[in-house]
């Protein structure tokens, strides 16, 4: 057991704008492993950074934990329309992930937010969080993450398709057509949800990508790397596609992310800089890749 000094010494990694944003990353995801009202705490002060892909990953973290004494800085997140549209978006869906009925008003509110990718994730929270008052979810994911939506009860792979790809169709529809996919697995179901990122919303385009980094299929590898080099395609998109490259972790996902580590958009570079470390990770005999608490036990 790690008493509080133990997380604060990880937390000030967190916070340290000198320290590397590998560094950083690796103390966050720990901090979520850690969780409690003192990792709450300090994952709650990075928002103020300049980064954000950090701030992103802060709010993911926090919804992950499903801790509800996180709702209130997530709340503030999202209300500040002085921040990144993609750091207010992964506040939203991190409520949902919370699930309380508490936020209920709020993002109903935010449901018709001037920013699409904004309203697009109110929208799916609120779905999200009304499913859970009318049903027991029993639907674990095999990749153990907290899900905008459960998978759909259809295994045809063709009918998860069409539901897929039919923008008529509500969001939260086509998002349990996309995890139910993801949870066949298959080489068909990847080539499937590829065909995802065709569609019009930049929101629906960015959760194929990070799809794909929770398969981790070679499938997935030359539409992941067709999204990434899209000059004209939303950063929040090709931010998503160059970690799920990390997280495959193969020779062709490693040429592309160094030859985009220095692209002009700052979410991308930071996006491809974490994912050459994943990478680095996936390919060496490290035991985990949120490694504050062996550091700390080192020291």
């Amino acid at each position: 057991m790690f008493d509080e000094k133990a997380v604060e010494s990880i937390g000030r990694t967190l916070v340290d704008v000198s320290k590397p944003l590998k560094e950083r990353f690796r103390a966050l995801f720990t901090l979520r492993n850690l969780g409690g009202l003192v990792a709450i705490d300090w994952i709650s002060r990075a928002f103020g950074d300049e980064s954000a892909l950090l701030k992103h990953e802060l709010a993911y973290c926090l919804g992950q934990m499903q801790d509800e004494r996180a709702i209130p800085v997530l709340t503030r997140v999202l209300e500040d329309r002085s921040q990144e549209p993609m750091v207010r978006h992964e506040a939203g869906e991190a409520l949902g992930a919370i699930g309380k009925p508490e936020v209920l008003e709020t993002l109903r509110y935010y449901s018709c937010d001037p920013t699409i990718e904004v309203a697009e994730t109110c929208q799916l929270a609120v779905k999200r969080i009304e499913w859970l008052q009318n049903n027991k979810d029993q639907s674990e994911s095999p990749y153990c993450s907290i899900d905008p939506a459960p998978p759909a009860l259809e295994k045809d792979i063709k009918k998860l398709r069409e539901t897929l790809l039919d923008e008529s169709l509500p969001l939260f529809d086509r998002y349990r057509a996309m995890f139910a996919l993801r949870n066949i697995g298959s080489k068909e179901a990847v080539l499937a949800l590829g065909d995802g990122l065709q569609c019009s919303s930049a929101l629906f385009r960015h959760e194929i990508g990070y799809v794909f980094g929770q398969m981790q299929h070679d499938a997935s590898i030359p539409q992941l790397i067709t999204a990434l080099k899209k000059m004209d395609e939303n950063p929040m998109v090709r931010h998503e596609c160059a970690e799920a490259l990390g997280s495959i972790a193969k020779e062709p996902c490693v040429e592309v992310l160094k030859e985009y580590v220095h692209d002009g958009e700052r979410v991308v570079k930071e996006s491809c800089e974490v994912a050459l470390d994943m990478l680095e990770y996936e390919n060496s005999p490290e035991f985990q890749y949120a490694d504050g608490l062996v550091k700390l036990q080192k020291s």
